[in-house]
């Protein structure tokens, strides 16, 4: 049994095979392309990249623009009483953010203060003002300043300049759960202004800001009979 197959002219194949692939053809098939795997959903990483990108840039561009209002100020190393003549000890550099109109003295300006009494009493670490130096301006109008001759345990070692406390009168006689010591008249709230004594000593003299009426009363209590009483820097009576 023969198979009529026809040739077309021109071709080595048969024309019923025509129309599909024939192998060892130099043509290629065209294939359809595809899509890369997750190429649409990599769009919100990327953005959110650049958005992250961004922030940093911006918070360090805050930064900067934050500590350029830093400048070198002068401030006290060590707590110094009001009338203490200021040596390069006592100063320190320290930076600060500063407000407009707030007053300070720069660090350039140190040299102008070596040699220049204090003005007022201040505590470590407390930021020199044009005004902290110079004349006394302590006591204040209304104000006196009573100087108290103190043994061991009637002042605590933490009192220093600046330090609020009250002064008590101590009398002389054992108080008894009957008779209570009246505080009318035996506590005066004062500010220290100034602490002297060494170890060697026995008797530390401390100066106090209060009132002119009190500074009479307590000046007038016998040495030894008054103890200090160290106060919160918020404290009350």
């Amino acid at each position: 049994m023969s198979t009529n197959t026809t040739i077309r002219p021109g071709t080595d194949r048969p024309a019923s095979m025509a129309a599909g692939p024939w192998v060892g053809d130099n043509k290629k098939t065209p294939f359809p392309r595809l899509r890369a795997p997750g190429r649409r959903r990599s769009v919100p990483y990327l953005l959110l990249g650049v958005l992250l990108v961004l922030a940093c840039v911006g918070g360090f561009v805050l930064i900067l623009l934050h500590s350029g209002d830093r400048e070198p100020v002068l401030a006290l190393a060590r707590g110094v009483p009001v009338g203490h003549v200021l040596s390069t000890q006592d100063l320190r550099q320290v930076t600060v953010a500063v407000d407009p109109g707030v007053a300070v003295v720069g660090a350039d300006q140190a040299g102008t203060l070596i040699g220049r009494p204090m003005a007022t009493s201040l505590s470590e670490g407390a930021l020199l003002t044009p005004d902290a130096v110079g004349a006394a301006v302590v006591p204040a109008g209304g104000q006196a300043i009573a100087a108290l001759a103190l043994k061991p345990g009637q002042v605590p070692t933490e009192v220093g300049p600046g330090a609020r406390v009250s002064v008590v009168f101590v009398s002389g006689q054992t108080a008894t759960a009957s008779s209570p010591p009246d505080e009318d008249g035996t506590v005066w709230p004062a500010v220290v202004t100034s602490v002297t004594g060494s170890p060697s000593e026995q008797t530390t003299v401390v100066s106090v800001q209060l009132t002119e009426a009190a500074a009479r009363q307590v000046a007038a209590v016998p040495a030894g009979q008054v103890s200090i009483v160290m106060l919160s820097a918020g404290g009350g009576r």
